[in-house]
């Protein structure tokens, strides 16, 4: 008898989850009968002889009582229909597996002492530690977990002296952008008078002498230049740059190793299409001067020596090397030391007097190495397909260190010996996964124009294609962003339940240099759109899924990228997550930072911009009449980034649209966190759960 009760007990238990799935079903379907009430307000702006409908034009106002009320509500709307999602505690449990793990980053020498964020499986937060020698013990320099009972503040590294004793360390509050600039000494572990206040900070850069620092900030409509004397107050600090320049600038300053030579770089918006490059010879104190002013090109700027290395576009779209004699800087005598090729040039670093140079190849990271007069000097190599994150090293030393990671690899940090041209292995993430189970290939297909553009897929081995695998898409596709394999819990999870993640590499970002760049940026922008749709559609020709198991998930830039895709494709796509998102793209240019974006996007006060926004821009093309898949808003009011508005006003749109619908229409809105750093981990996992248990249960996937 016992075999057969335990297959009538198994029968009855799957009866019984067959009835609470139904019930769940039932009760989620009638919460998404019925959100909460937004009035609807008769506002009409006339644009350019353009009659344009706002209705939800108060909800930009964050703190009216009438608006905080209406964020309540959704959130306990939204939390009524996923806090009873089922199987999320087997993903929270899964993803603090993958999350709560000893993480660490890639570390910045000083004089033998080694400066790098930690944060232990146990720990919320980074912790910023450091070791005296590379083996050396490690110390705990600042741990924010005190800052905040509730874990929302974090820290950050600016900068540290040439000697290794002084610290300068940002305190970010609630994942908003601002933050305040703190100085420690480091022989004494505590922190200097010397502070500067909350504000949008764009670089730290110390004096070798320690004598003072270069920072460069936001002001209310142009970004400064200031130095900063220790040991004074930081309201007398001496503007020494920014005079006009406006609010789409961005201006960062740094002084060379050696203390002789200040650079500072002046990016024309976020995405940087013209850079301006000023120097300043210190030890004559000589006046600030032009070295670029006048080139409608990318630029960034390093020193060694008394030579400054110029990256830049100009004349090469996929980037080149110019070396400039700071003695004899006229423009004729510029030279080409590393030319332009094939693949992208992403970045360079300078270390051990050479020249550490990142490529892009087919979106996969290389590493190369030149000399200082530009010879070949050795390659890098990797295990497999991946991303190589930022590189730190010093001129004067004979080190260089740099992160190596893909979707289903976790991090790497090697140490490399510029005498030796070897590396080694500083540190390792171990996260508990079996990386040999999954498949990670790139695919290419064709655009609505013909272009052909690359995708990555991941997925366990042995895949059938049957078109019936959920999918979950995720893209960018803008402000030369490159899109290139990283590791991801979600993307280990998704793939572990049967799924596949693709990220398709869309014009608008940096992957194959400023040629695709420009392709998906201002009248251009529907190419973007165009490749993301055109990527949904492969898949479902090639029958790794189909429309009702298709789900697609983008932020900040990629937000924009989820409204264009439900506004003009609907019927492509089953569930979204839109993140901090773009979407009233006519008023986008007035609220925030978002002037730095203007060069991007164009702006709908210009009557011929207009036209190409106004053709795109998600919350003017949401139609009642339309089926849209089922839709989950996501942002928060410390997003000091990207104003949280214009989730608020699509949600509130999109719910009026969708009235009666299946799909819900939710908005998951967190009143402590923002688009920057500063969500707690155990936060993150909880807003992940929220995220994935919502979209698998509209592809129908059992967590």
């Amino acid at each position: 008898m016992g075999r057969f009760r335990n297959v009538y007990l198994e029968i009855a238990a799957i009866l019984a989850i067959m009835s609470l799935t139904l019930s769940f079903s039932s009760q989620a379907k009638e919460q998404t009968s019925g959100p909460p009430p937004t009035r609807r307000d008769d506002v009409v702006d006339v644009l350019h002889g353009v009659r344009i409908s706002d209705p939800y034009r108060w909800l930009e106002d964050q703190n009216s009582p009438e608006t905080r009320s209406w964020i309540e509500a959704q959130n306990s709307y939204t939390h009524s229909i996923i806090d009873r999602l089922p199987g999320r505690d087997h993903l929270s449990a899964r993803l603090g597996q993958l999350m709560k793990i000893d993480n660490i980053e890639v570390p910045v020498e000083r004089n033998g002492r080694y400066f790098f964020r930690e944060r232990r499986a146990d720990q919320d937060l980074f912790v910023i530690h450091m070791k005296q020698g590379a083996e050396g013990k490690d110390e705990v320099l600042i741990d924010p977990h005190p800052m905040s009972p509730d874990h929302t503040t974090s820290v950050t590294i600016l900068d540290v002296t040439e000697d290794g004793n002084v610290l300068a360390y940002g305190v970010r509050r609630g994942g908003a952008d601002e933050m305040e600039v703190h100085l420690m000494d480091v022989s004494q572990r505590r922190d200097l008078s010397d502070q500067l206040p909350k504000a949008r900070y764009f670089g730290v850069s110390f004096k070798p002498d320690k004598s003072g620092l270069y920072y460069s900030m936001m002001g209310e409509d142009a970004p400064h230049v200031r130095y900063h004397a220790l040991g004074t107050d930081a309201k007398q600090d001496a503007e020494i740059f920014g005079k006009g320049y406006g609010p789409q600038n961005i201006a960062v300053a740094d002084v060379s190793e050696d203390g002789r030579y200040l650079v500072i770089q002046v990016l024309y918006g976020a995405a940087a299409d013209k850079t301006d490059i000023f120097y300043q010879d210190l030890s004559k104190k000589a006046p600030i001067e032009p070295l670029v002013r006048d080139i409608d090109a990318r630029f960034q700027a390093n020193i060694g020596g008394d030579k400054i290395f110029l990256q830049t576009n100009w004349k090469a779209p996929n980037g080149r090397i110019l070396a400039v004699d700071l003695h004899d800087p006229a423009r004729e005598r510029w030279r080409e030391i590393v030319p332009e090729t094939n693949s992208v040039m992403e970045s360079f670093a300078l270390a051990g007097g050479k020249l550490l140079v990142r490529y892009l190849h087919d979106v996969t990271s290389q590493v190369k190495v030149f000399g200082a007069d530009g010879r070949p000097a050795g390659e890098v190599n990797f295990p497999t397909l991946g991303t190589v994150s930022e590189i730190s090293g010093h001129w004067q030393g004979d080190e260089a260190f740099f992160g190596f990671s893909s979707f289903h690899v976790p991090l790497t940090i090697y140490r490399y010996a510029l005498s030796s041209s070897s590396k080694s292995e500083w540190a390792r993430l171990k996260v508990p996964l079996e990386s040999e189970n999954f498949e990670l290939k790139q695919v290419w297909y064709e655009s609505k124009d013909k272009t052909r553009v690359p995708m990555f897929l991941l997925h366990k081995k042995g895949l059938k294609l049957d078109g019936s695998n959920p999918t979950l898409m995720t893209a960018y596709g803008g402000f030369n962003v490159s899109y290139t394999p990283q590791f991801s819990a979600t993307a280990v999870l998704w793939a572990e339940h049967g799924g596949v993640f693709a990220v398709p590499n869309l014009r608008g970002g940096g992957e194959f240099g400023e040629k695709w760049h420009r392709a998906g940026m201002q009248a251009n922008k529907q190419n973007v759109f165009d490749d993301f749709l055109s990527a949904a559609q492969w898949l479902i020709s090639n029958r790794y899924t189909n429309s009702s198991k298709l789900a697609i998930e983008g932020r900040s830039n990629g937000g924009l990228l989820m409204g264009a895709a439900i506004t003009q494709r609907p019927d492509l796509f089953k569930a979204v997550i839109c993140g901090y998102p773009l979407l009233d793209m006519l008023r986008y240019q007035d609220f925030l930072v978002a002037k730095f974006w203007v060069p991007e996007y164009g702006s709908a006060a210009d009557p011929e911009q207009f036209k190409y926004i106004y053709a795109y821009s998600p919350y003017q093309h949401v139609e009642k009449t339309t089926k849209y898949p089922a839709i989950m808003f996501v942002s928060g009011d410390f997003d000091t980034r990207v104003a949280p508005l214009h989730a608020r006003k699509m949600a509130a749109l999109m719910q009026w649209a969708t009235a009666g619908s299946s799909n819900p229409v939710l908005l998951h809105y967190d009143t402590k966190a923002g688009h920057s750093e500063g969500r707690p981990v155990n936060k993150q996992i909880e807003d992940v759960t929220d995220e994935l248990s919502f979209l698998m249960w509209q592809l129908g996937m059992k967590p």
